[in-house]
């Protein structure tokens, strides 16, 4: 009994250790959100600096916090600082090999948000991914779909891949085609076409609207339409001016033909 009571008390520094070390980490953790947090919210209540910073920031300042309660975790166990760094430096090859894709998506975090091809908000095509930009920190982008889905890219994939970015200009051109039969006067047509995208009030006057004969189909005569609009009204224009002219032709006497095809039988 006596031998047992000596044993459990050669755990007791342990026990004690391993409660002081869950602790600290418990602590450290809520730390490194609440502080991340406050750099958020700061950063990105200021109008002079852009969100994706501040998101990308406080992501930094989340994962410094948590390396330091690391440090301090194994401080507790007698691991010093020093002896860590030691460790770390000899095994230095190893580690990079183990987490070089995390590495280059840490680098390729840091050339991001050096040269922003994209900000919080923009809605982008990043090596055949396309979704608006939700997050963008130390490891990863985060894209949500139209249909509410989240993508989420490493960065060094999105680094290395071409980003199509639909809303760095503020403007847009919409483009349309309007096919119309051969029996139909195209000129009429096409003042029809420019009088409907006239007075819509989100197309714009400069540059012009644009509208010619563009192809002779084989069953219509195909009108190419060009109109600049505001960069947010580029779909909701793009479906109202499809339907705005397809009533306008009705209205006009415009046919928008089906198409056909001509079946020829020759006599044996």
């Amino acid at each position: 009994m006596q031998d047992l009571m000596t044993q459990l008390a050669g755990y007791g520094p342990l026990v004690i250790a391993a409660a002081k070390a869950l602790a600290v980490l418990i602590l450290g953790w809520m730390a490194a959100g609440i502080v991340s947090g406050i750099v958020r919210r700061r950063v990105n209540t200021s109008a002079r600096i852009d969100k994706t910073i501040g998101n990308f920031a406080a992501s930094i300042v989340k994962w410094v916090i948590l390396l330091m309660v690391l440090v301090a975790v194994l401080g507790i166990f007698g691991i010093q600082a020093t002896s860590l760094v030691a460790v770390l430096g000899a095994a230095t090859l190893a580690v990079g090999l183990a987490l070089q894709g995390t590495l280059s998506d840490l680098a390729a975090g840091f050339m991001l948000i050096l040269f922003r091809p994209y900000k919080l908000g923009q809605y982008v095509d990043i090596g055949g991914t396309s979704g608006t930009v939700v997050d963008l920190n130390l490891f990863f982008t985060e894209l949500s779909t139209p249909d509410n889905v989240q993508i989420i890219l490493p960065n060094g994939q999105a680094w290395g891949s071409v980003i199509t970015n639909y809303s760095h200009h503020a403007t847009r051109r919409c483009d349309l085609t309007f096919g119309i039969g051969y029996s139909d006067d195209a000129d009429r047509a096409i003042a029809i076409i420019l009088d409907t995208a006239k007075a819509d009030a989100r197309v714009k006057s400069d540059p012009e609207p644009w509208a010619r004969v563009v192809n002779l189909g084989d069953s219509s005569v195909d009108i190419g339409v060009r109109l600049w609009c505001d960069a947010p009204d580029y779909w909701d224009l793009k479906f109202a001016m499809t339907k705005a002219v397809k009533e306008a032709f009705d209205a006009g006497g415009i046919s928008i033909p089906y198409p056909h095809q001509v079946n020829v039988e020759q006599a044996a």
